[in-house]
């Protein structure tokens, strides 16, 4: 046992390698990224042969994981929390084929959208196929949860979710480690119909994760991870999920709460545990990273009884993260004022890295489609929807990954012709390959841009899964090989770029331009580990 200073994110990384995985599925987004990052670099699980990986998107990561769960092994499965969306097939059918290794899905919500399209509720999702859900308060919590998480799902032979948010995938705290556990042997399943889903077996599947409701509540109970403190003044009870218990004892430095709590960190929450809490007090304040779940329950469908203050009332925001000032104002607690942030150091608006290739392309694109009217570039999620704000001003659309080919294809039906689609090499092998597959089908006359970067840009330089591919999946769903085409987002080469486009837009069909360039982040890091090198061998 050793004391770590870790991330969350790291924190759990690390105790799935101390539980005994043999892989870990994922696709890159924050705030889940550093999970995979961290297994990917850690000696021990290289030493251990740990399969540690990108997948192409997180419904390949989930089926991944279903498979070597299949097989015997345990195995963790990360993405973040809109990600999820991606993987909910797989994901909602994995609780009726169950888990044979132990499996976890760890999915990171990202409340007040730092670097998201919505901010969902993971526990939502878990609350929707029915599977426990572990939410934990801290870093140490987050630790020991992912033992737990594998022990239980392998007792009880389901996965178990393991919900986190931002602030406590990125932020350090000090983890007690234990010692590490040997990985499974492979082993089948001891039903040989298990994971097969015709609709006959699927029904007494369903059945069965009926029946394991009681013990997922009894666990939740047993665990430790749910407590309640029942002293003090009973005007009023807070229950508290998450990380809103540790913003709970920061508004009380000597952490003497003056209200019962109860701190719930495990879902299914068995009755009686809210019950004793709502019985106890006069009224009672929840407090929820994300939705308000327990409130809605608490409250039920006529509001009838006791108060119940949270995010349904205004007691606290409907929308965005928690912290401590806003639990303390819930509780009346006046802090002192903060100081206004200075001029100099005012939050700029994100921008595209000097040197990045997107700003070439998108110049480019943006004096071709200066000939037509607005409002025609449909983009995706990567660094280059930037290019929607100023100075480029380029894009019209961006909703979730691979939408920009297929928004391109129902706006060209519609009778914007021509329309064009901007989206980057790995967003294309998450989810675009589909879209232009149905762009060829349905003989679309619209032009995609696949942004070609070499690399996963906007959540740190991940390995592509597209990288030295593109023009063959091209020419594999069906483009004509005369309508791929090839050009060097540079300065020098804007004219040709110009021109290049142009004669593509004028054709009636689905035609692709590739734009490729390394990211001139990853370019430089290259650059400056080779430069190390030699400064070695000198």
């Amino acid at each position: 046992m050793q004391k770590m200073l870790l991330l969350g994110d790291e924190a759990i990384a690390q105790g799935a390698i101390d539980a005994g995985i043999s892989g870990i599925y994922a696709y890159p987004g924050t705030p889940s990224t550093e999970i995979t990052e961290y297994v990917q670099q850690s000696k021990a699980a290289k030493e251990k042969g740990i399969r540690a990986q990108w997948s192409a998107n997180e419904k390949t990561a989930m089926e991944s994981g279903l498979g070597m769960s299949y097989a015997g092994k345990k195995v963790m499965v990360c993405m973040k929390h809109v990600g999820l969306n991606v993987a909910a097939d797989p994901f909602i059918n994995s609780a009726l084929t169950g888990a044979n290794g132990g499996l976890i899905v760890v999915s990171a919500d990202d409340p007040s959208m730092h670097s998201s399209q919505n901010e969902q509720d993971s526990r939502f999702f878990g609350k929707f196929a029915m599977i426990p859900v572990l939410e934990p308060t801290n870093q140490q919590e987050a630790y020991d949860m992912v033992h737990y998480g594998f022990g239980l799902s392998e007792k009880l032979e389901i996965p178990v979710m393991l919900r986190i948010t931002t602030r406590l995938a990125h932020s350090r705290s000090g983890v007690l480690t234990k010692n590490s556990l040997e990985q499974n042997e492979v082993r089948l399943p001891k039903d040989p119909m298990q994971f097969i889903l015709l609709p006959v077996i699927a029904r007494k599947r369903y059945k069965k994760l009926l029946d394991l409701q009681e013990s997922f509540m009894d666990a939740s109970t047993t665990s430790g991870f749910n407590q309640y403190f029942p002293d003090g003044d009973k005007s009023l009870g807070i229950i508290s999920c998450g990380i809103t218990y540790n913003y709970l004892l920061e508004n009380y430095p000597n952490r003497k709460l003056p209200y019962p709590v109860l701190k719930i960190s495990q879902y299914p929450v068995h009755e009686e545990m809210i019950r004793r809490i709502y019985d106890d007090c006069d009224k009672v304040l929840v407090l929820e990273e994300g939705y308000p779940l327990i409130e809605e329950q608490l409250k039920g469908i006529l509001n009838l009884g006791k108060t119940v203050h949270g995010r349904l009332d205004g007691t606290l925001p409907r929308d965005g993260e928690l912290n401590p000032h806003l639990v303390g104002a819930a509780l009346n607690i006046k802090h002192e004022a903060t100081f206004g942030i200075p001029d100099m150091i005012r939050t700029r608006p994100p921008k595209l890295c000097d040197g990045c290739s997107h700003i070439d392309a998108f110049k480019a694109i943006n004096v071709v489609m200066s000939d037509y009217s607005r409002g025609r570039v449909f983009s995706d999620i990567g660094c280059y929807t930037l290019s929607a704000l100023k100075p480029l001003e380029s894009i019209n659309s961006c909703v979730d990954m691979g939408a920009s080919i297929t928004m391109a294809i129902g706006a060209a039906d519609a009778g914007l012709v021509p329309a064009v689609a901007a989206i980057g090499d790995s967003t294309f092998t998450h989810s675009g390959i589909t879209g232009l597959l149905d762009a060829v089908n349905n003989k679309s006359p619209i032009t995609v841009f696949i942004l070609d970067n070499s690399t996963t840009g906007m959540t740190g330089g991940q390995d592509s899964s597209a990288l030295g591919k593109i023009e063959d999946i091209c020419k594999g769903v069906g483009v004509d090989e005369a309508h791929i085409r090839v050009i060097k987002p540079l300065r020098k080469h804007h004219q040709e770029n110009v021109d290049i486009i142009k004669e593509e837009l004028e054709y009636k069909g689905v035609s692709v331009i590739i734009p490729r360039r390394e990211c001139i982040q990853t370019l430089n890091r290259r650059m400056r580990a080779r430069h190390k090198i030699k400064k070695l061998e000198l």
